[in-house]
């Protein structure tokens, strides 16, 4: 159209000048049309370059934080599988500590929960007052709920022990599939607290507490047992366990109050099955 138009211009200017003006007045004009209506398009496509370039969405940030986190957790994880490997000198007889990996292990049997709840029931049948038995059933509190919280999380976090450990024959008999948290290690914190609080009333006493749970707590990494955060966490874990036990301390008169409930409730029962085998 505006091709026939410039061509009826080009002929209306070789004959006068009157229709050559208004020649240019139309074709002015079809430009003007023109660039309207290609206007909304370039806006449009401005704006599609905005929205391509302009600042991130809330989904994009929320993906970039969920990617950064995840680099996070594995840069950790991987920094805590180069430390536990590199401490885990005594991991078997080859190892560069070898020889000292029969001391290691006495060390690691003696925060074991065996022994300690063989010593506990000891204590508690052969204690001479109330206060030492008190004490005692309190410490075997604490022993089984240690034993139960720790068994919630590792079957609930399921990380499985280091390598190192699986190829042991000794380990495949005495040591869980999962690691964390390390038992051991929350057992020496637990203890260690207790006893501190409890039964240490020497600084000579208290110092050999503390090492004694450093080094079982060192036993589980040079052996290659657990990793730096199972023992980490297994040692916060154990130090907040005394907290609860000692919210919930068992004494003589509020045991003598439950085994009473108890019985009561236990002689309840037996008098309603007795009513109905006579009915």
């Amino acid at each position: 159209m505006i091709n026939t138009r410039r061509n009826s211009c080009r002929g209306s200017i070789s004959g006068n000048s009157g229709p050559a003006t208004n020649c240019r007045y139309e074709v002015s004009t079809s430009a003007r049309r023109r660039s309207l209506s290609e206007g909304p398009a370039r806006r449009r496509g401005s704006s599609c370059a905005y929205s391509v370039f302009g600042p991130p969405s809330d989904d994009y940030a929320s993906s970039l934080k969920q990617t950064i986190f995840t680099i996070t957790i594995r840069f950790m994880l991987a920094v805590d599988l180069w430390i536990s490997k590199k401490l885990g000198v005594c991991a078997c007889e080859g190892s560069s500590w070898g020889g000292i990996r029969p001391l290691v292990r006495l060390v690691e049997i003696s925060g074991h929960g065996i022994p300690w709840f063989i010593g506990t029931l000891y204590s508690l049948l052969r204690g001479e007052t109330i206060a030492e038995k008190e004490i005692m059933l309190n410490l075997a509190f604490a022993l089984l709920l240690d034993l139960l919280l720790v068994r919630v999380v590792k079957r609930f976090v399921r990380r499985r022990v280091p390598p190192q450990t699986r190829s042991d024959i000794f380990s495949s008999f005495f040591v869980e599939r999962y690691s964390f948290p390390s038992g051991h290690a929350s057992r020496a914190a637990m203890c260690a607290r207790f006893i501190l609080v409890r039964l240490a009333d020497t600084t000579a006493m208290r110092v050999l507490v503390l090492g004694w749970a450093v080094a079982v707590s060192l036993s589980r990494l040079l052996l290659a047992r657990h990793y730096v955060t199972d023992v980490g966490f297994g040692l916060a874990m154990g130090y907040c366990q005394y907290s609860v036990v000692e919210r919930l301390w068992v004494t003589r008169d509020r045991l003598l109050d439950l085994l009473l409930t108890l019985l009561g409730r236990l002689a309840g029962i037996i008098t309603y099955i007795t009513e109905l085998c006579i009915r």
